[in-house]
Parts: structure tokens; sequence; C-alpha cells
């Protein structure tokens, strides 16, 4: 039987799961409006903009006290997973 202070942990986990979903909805939008901007396939990676969020994501995660690891482990998929979608989305 789970406990009940792990319970009330995970509630919290789950309700910030759910706002991770609304900004994964939001960020998807304007992934859009970037994507319905591009003219070819080929500029659907950018590395220069790649490397300076990746950056910036660092110089953040440090001053905020997040483990670097995981903030650029998340960040390296969710770019990974962005670039996929734009690929499989791209019409022109």
């Amino acid at each position: 039987m789970i406990n009940k202070k792990l319970e009330r942990i995970r509630k919290k986990l789950d309700n910030l799961d759910n706002h991770f979903l609304l900004l994964i909805k939001k960020r998807t939008s304007l992934v859009n409006q970037v994507l319905s901007t591009k003219k070819f396939k080929n500029q659907i990676v950018d590395k220069k903009r790649i490397k300076k969020i990746l950056t910036n994501i660092k110089t953040k995660s440090k001053k905020k006290n997040i483990d670097v690891k995981i903030t650029n482990a998340i960040w390296k998929a969710m770019i990974r997973a962005y670039i996929k979608y734009e690929f499989r989305n791209f019409k022109k």
C-alpha cells in the first residue's frame, strides 16, 4: 500500500504534468508558426539556434540551481522531437 505522503507528492507531480502539457501545446503552436515561415526542408535544423538554446538553458539552470544534466537532456529530447515534428508537417 502506498503511504499518504507519497500519494500527495505523486498528485502534485500529476498536476505539474498537466501544466507541462499546456506549455507543450503553446510551444507546438509557436513551432507551427515558425514552420509556416520555412520554405525549404533544409531550414528545419538550425544548428546555431540549437547551440544557442542549449547554452542559454545551461546558464539559466546554473543560476536557478537546477541539475544541468537534467535540463540538457530534456531540451535535447524536446528539440529532437520538434525537429521530427517539423519534418512530418512540412508542406512546401
